[in-house]
């Protein structure tokens, strides 16, 4: 899970620009507080002053047959730019720096709401009858069961975004549902593969048109292509994945709909949460 930061902590909220405020000066001690032993990769707990964050340091990261080894940081900090150039407030704000285990990924940590699930595994019979969208059944333990997700605007923006960043591992888990409403998107390093990949959770619109307010933050990051997104990106990415991005871009909104599952790939991640 991802990270937020105090009540009173003197920084900007995220989705407030790509500059990360004070906190992401290297001149503010990273003082590690935890571990997060369910990662796959090695993920800390840490507080930077007031402001407590997630660190995920390049060193921990597990090598990966399909993406390059040391990697997965940038691709985290990439998935952000892309959330800020749509608009949407999707990623936390996301940065690169030093730590205690060297250069990593640091991300604002989230609260999230106990109570409450943006993506859920329910039984057949209990369907909830609107404000939801279902996206597969199958066999539970105790029965049938479906995996369904909320249908607000937030989810449908992050579908938007999984699309464009072609995000290989959107999880149940990885959709954080906020006390106030808000809704982010974490672990973002399977992104921007130049082969489709797509594999989310967030299936409920198939076929659905895109709105305008989402067809102009995809044509926004497609335009920023050839200006100052491009240029934060090229670090980050390949130059055969920032024209496989802009290709996203294009058949998107050419499409004007969501898309649906293809190609031999599963559509959905496993485990799905």
């Amino acid at each position: 899970m991802s990270s937020a930061p105090s009540d009173d902590a003197e920084v900007d909220e995220p989705g407030a620009g790509t500059d990360a405020g004070p906190v992401a000066s290297d001149d503010v001690e990273l003082e590690l507080t935890g571990r997060i032993r369910t990662a796959s990769n090695a993920s800390f707990l840490a507080r930077l002053g007031d402001v407590s964050v997630i660190y995920k340091p390049v060193a921990g990261e597990r090598p990966l047959w399909d993406f390059p080894d040391g990697r997965l940081a940038d691709r985290e900090v990439a998935a952000y730019l892309v959330s800020e150039a749509l608009g949407w407030d999707v990623v936390p704000r996301t940065w690169l720096r030093d730590g205690p285990l060297g250069e990593g990924m640091v991300q604002l940590w989230q609260d999230v709401d106990p109570e409450h699930d943006a993506v859920d595994l329910v039984p057949v019979d209990d369907l909830p009858d609107d404000g939801w969208r279902l996206v597969l059944e199958g066999d539970g333990d105790d029965g049938p069961v479906a995996l369904i997700h909320e249908d607000t605007e937030a989810l449908r923006r992050m579908a938007v975004f999984d699309v464009v960043v072609n995000n290989a591992d959107r999880k149940g888990a990885h959709v954080l549902a906020l006390p106030d409403g808000r809704r982010f998107g974490v672990d973002h390093g399977l992104t921007f593969h130049a082969e489709h990949k797509l594999r989310t959770v967030l299936w409920g619109w198939v076929g659905d048109p895109l709105t305008a307010s989402e067809a102009e933050g995809v044509a926004r990051v497609r335009s920023g292509l050839s200006g100052a997104l491009g240029a934060a990106l090229s670090p980050l990415v390949t130059a055969d994945e920032l024209e496989a991005l802009d290709d996203r871009c294009d058949r998107l909104l050419a499409a004007g709909v969501f898309p649906e599952p293809h190609g031999p790939m599963p559509a959905v991640p496993w485990p799905l949460f």
